[in-house]
């Protein structure tokens, strides 16, 4: 099967357009929020009811601006040259990673705020956060990006517009649709989390945020194995695989902890 590439504006509010990039990453994000709060209500019934409802704009705009200034540091050159465009996310351009390290900021900023415990947050938020990721991936295939190697055969796979090809690849038309399979993942790791959460969350606080760094590096670090627009290499190795096992390592710590703490606690 032929993924066709498909078009990246949705419509034109009086002669704006609109992206379905940005409708995309809406709803991801959307869906995302209402999940983590639905969540953290369910697990802790103790506490208070909607906080993660109540603080999501802090949320959303810290994750996007880390997003958005991960990505720009990575393609620093083509930014320092073009500063205008730093502000123009309507195409794409936001990095997970950067997410992940604005979300964490604004989460311990909410605790404190909120005056409540950081991982009952940070658990509900993490278990939410891959879902959206798995939404939001298919902005990528609205902007026919982050694909990836070229397939053998011309039976299957994603067509990327010649306009839209890396330079080396652009006698290709048909490449691996790695958005899917990272969705797809994601989903998968969505379920795993949520029976984490829902079965061990107020047992072991802390172990679906550090469940998720695992199990979404490992799906990060196998996905960059076949993408060919890694943004920023260090020796020949793209810089979100080295981000990805320094998550992964955290992750396994982090596990390891909650474990051992919860052992001394049941002693």
């Amino acid at each position: 099967m032929i993924i066709p590439a498909p078009e990246d504006v949705a419509f034109n509010f009086f002669s704006i357009p609109i992206y379905w990039y940005g409708i995309t990453m809406a709803s991801a994000i959307f869906v995302a929020i209402l999940c983590a709060n639905y969540l953290f209500n369910k697990i802790n019934p103790n506490l208070k009811k909607d906080t993660i409802l109540e603080y999501a704009p802090a949320l959303i705009i810290s994750g996007i601006l880390c997003a958005r200034l991960y990505f720009c540091l990575l393609n620093a050159t083509h930014y320092l040259n073009n500063p205008l465009e730093i502000l123009d996310i309507r195409e794409g351009g936001l990095s997970i990673h950067g997410a992940i390290i604005g979300g964490v900021a604004s989460m311990i900023f909410i605790s404190k705020k909120s005056k409540t415990p950081l991982l009952s947050i940070i658990d509900a938020i993490s278990c939410s956060t891959i879902l959206g990721q798995a939404i939001g991936r298919w902005g990528n295939y609205f902007n026919s990006e982050a694909y990836g190697i070229p397939v053998a055969s011309q039976n299957w796979g994603l067509f990327i517009p010649e306009a839209k090809r890396i330079t080396q690849y652009a006698n290709y038309s048909l490449f691996h649709p790695t958005f899917l399979y990272e969705s797809v993942l994601d989903l998968v790791a969505f379920f795993i989390l949520t029976i984490i959460y829902t079965k061990l969350g107020k047992k072991y606080k802390g172990m679906t945020f550090f469940a998720y760094l695992t199990i979404y590096s490992i799906i990060r670090f196998f996905i960059e194995q076949l993408r060919v627009d890694s943004a920023m290499n260090i020796a020949t190795v793209p810089i979100a695989e080295i981000v990805s096992v320094l998550l992964f390592a955290i992750g396994i710590v982090g596990i390891l902890s909650v474990l051992i703490k919860q052992k001394r606690t049941n002693v």
